[in-house]
């Protein structure tokens, strides 16, 4: 990956230059990023995503000052309310963009995990294998996101339409949400940048739809326990020009709230 470092020689780390030693840092970042990923699925299997979630939150908690303090110490930079201060120093159009630029990273890692799967294993291991990793993610994000927005433990319709616009997928797809009432609310994906690259190239849809049915009820459920979801089409279903997938949430008992309609499954607590 990094090409003319000349490590292969090295006894130990102070025998790497300038350029090994950033290597070796990237290659560092990668391995903490990796160890947290497999400290939180570990903990999900052998307690349950609910209490994996919790012990990922006060985790984080504990771990982002002591980790963010150590590196502004090395690399000489102050916090501002626990935040790098190179990072307030920066205009808000670049914030914004760099935003944008991570989504598209966390899309491009994405693809690039599928495709490697799939050359390696073929097609159904790679959908699994998608699937199962969406069943963690989704609900992982909608944690984060509602302790971000300090969203509390059930903050119902209004709470999910404000977290839907913190997903990564937010950032990188043209979205739109509809209320259909104080307890009811309906999510369009009016452009996906996957399913739009896909008809640029003349391919049909990406058949998503079993994804989706993992990744927007557990998003709903995180975010809110009695939120239900329905799939209104998702692909392979066919859809409309105006969007690719639509969902509906509705929050279970609330007045005016009605079961799932015929063909669109509900997903949600029994």
């Amino acid at each position: 990956m990094f090409e003319g470092l000349n490590t292969q020689g090295a006894e130990q780390v102070e025998d790497l230059g300038a350029a090994g030693l950033a290597a070796l840092i990237v290659d560092l970042i990668h391995r903490l990023a990796v160890h947290q990923g497999l400290w939180f699925a570990e903990a999900e299997r052998q307690l349950g995503l609910e209490r994996a979630l919790e012990i990922l939150s006060a985790a984080w908690a504990k771990s982002y000052p002591l980790q963010v303090a150590r590196l502004g110490q090395c690399l000489g930079f102050g916090l501002e309310q626990g935040l790098p201060a190179p990072l307030l120093s920066l205009s808000r159009q670049t914030l914004l963009r760099l935003v944008d630029d991570l989504a598209k990273n966390w899309l491009a890692n994405d693809g690039l995990w599928f495709q490697s799967v799939e050359f390696s294993s073929g097609m159904f291991d790679a959908k699994r294998t998608n699937d199962s990793c969406w069943v963690r993610f989704s609900p992982v994000e909608a944690e984060a996101v509602r302790t971000f927005l300090g969203l509390g433990s059930s903050p119902g319709i209004e709470g999910l339409r404000r977290a839907l616009a913190f997903r990564l997928y937010a950032r990188i797809n043209r979205q739109s949400v509809r209320l259909e009432g104080p307890n009811r609310l309906v999510f369009e994906m009016n452009e996906c940048r996957v399913q739009t690259a896909r008809s640029r190239k003349g391919l049909e849809d990406y058949p998503c739809k079993s994804v989706g049915m993992v990744e927007y009820p557990a998003f709903a459920r995180t975010i809110d326990p009695r939120l239900v979801t329905e799939c209104l089409g998702c692909p392979p279903d066919p859809h409309p020009r105006e969007w690719f997938c639509a969902w509906r949430f509705t929050l279970r008992d609330a007045p005016g709230s009605r079961p799932a309609e015929a063909g669109t499954p509900a997903v949600g607590p029994a």
